[in-house]
């Protein structure tokens, strides 16, 4: 079934210019895009992202991170697009991710780990709205 998932280039992925490598890997494996932009994340935006762990003490290290720079945030839409990123970028501490995966590949730690995508296709949902306006979201037939 076509779903969409929602990904955000991290600042690490920018500044290691990995932006062309990681957009290869989506479309070999068969997924479009249907909606791009960059963007600096400021802490309002990022406050609601991670919400789930607002409390805890990995936080602000986090958001400094995802705040330092602008980054591309865009929706994938495919045939099992959220598990098929799930795959291909591997679990989020890059240190146990295989190589041949993004993270695996690419990524430091847990928090510098190049990519940020929807764990399923109801967050997707709630992420891509809270990223997107419904007319900046376009699907592809």
């Amino acid at each position: 079934m076509k779903e969409k998932s929602l990904i955000i280039l991290k600042p690490d992925c920018m500044e290691k210019k990995l932006m062309p490598e990681v957009l290869k890997r989506f479309f070999n494996a068969g997924l479009d895009i249907c909606a791009c932009k960059m963007a600096k994340l400021g802490a309002d935006i990022l406050a609601e992202h991670y919400a789930h762990i607002a409390d805890k003490p990995y936080y602000p290290p986090l958001a400094a991170f995802m705040g330092r720079r602008p980054v591309i945030i865009l929706v994938l839409e495919g045939e099992g697009a959220v598990a098929k990123v799930r795959k291909l970028i591997g679990p989020t501490n890059s240190e146990a991710a295989a190589a041949g995966t993004i993270r695996g590949d690419f990524g430091d730690n847990t928090r510098e780990n190049i990519v940020h995508a929807s764990d399923s296709p109801e967050n997707a949902e709630i992420e891509i709205n809270r990223f997107f306006a419904p007319n900046e979201v376009f699907s592809i037939s």
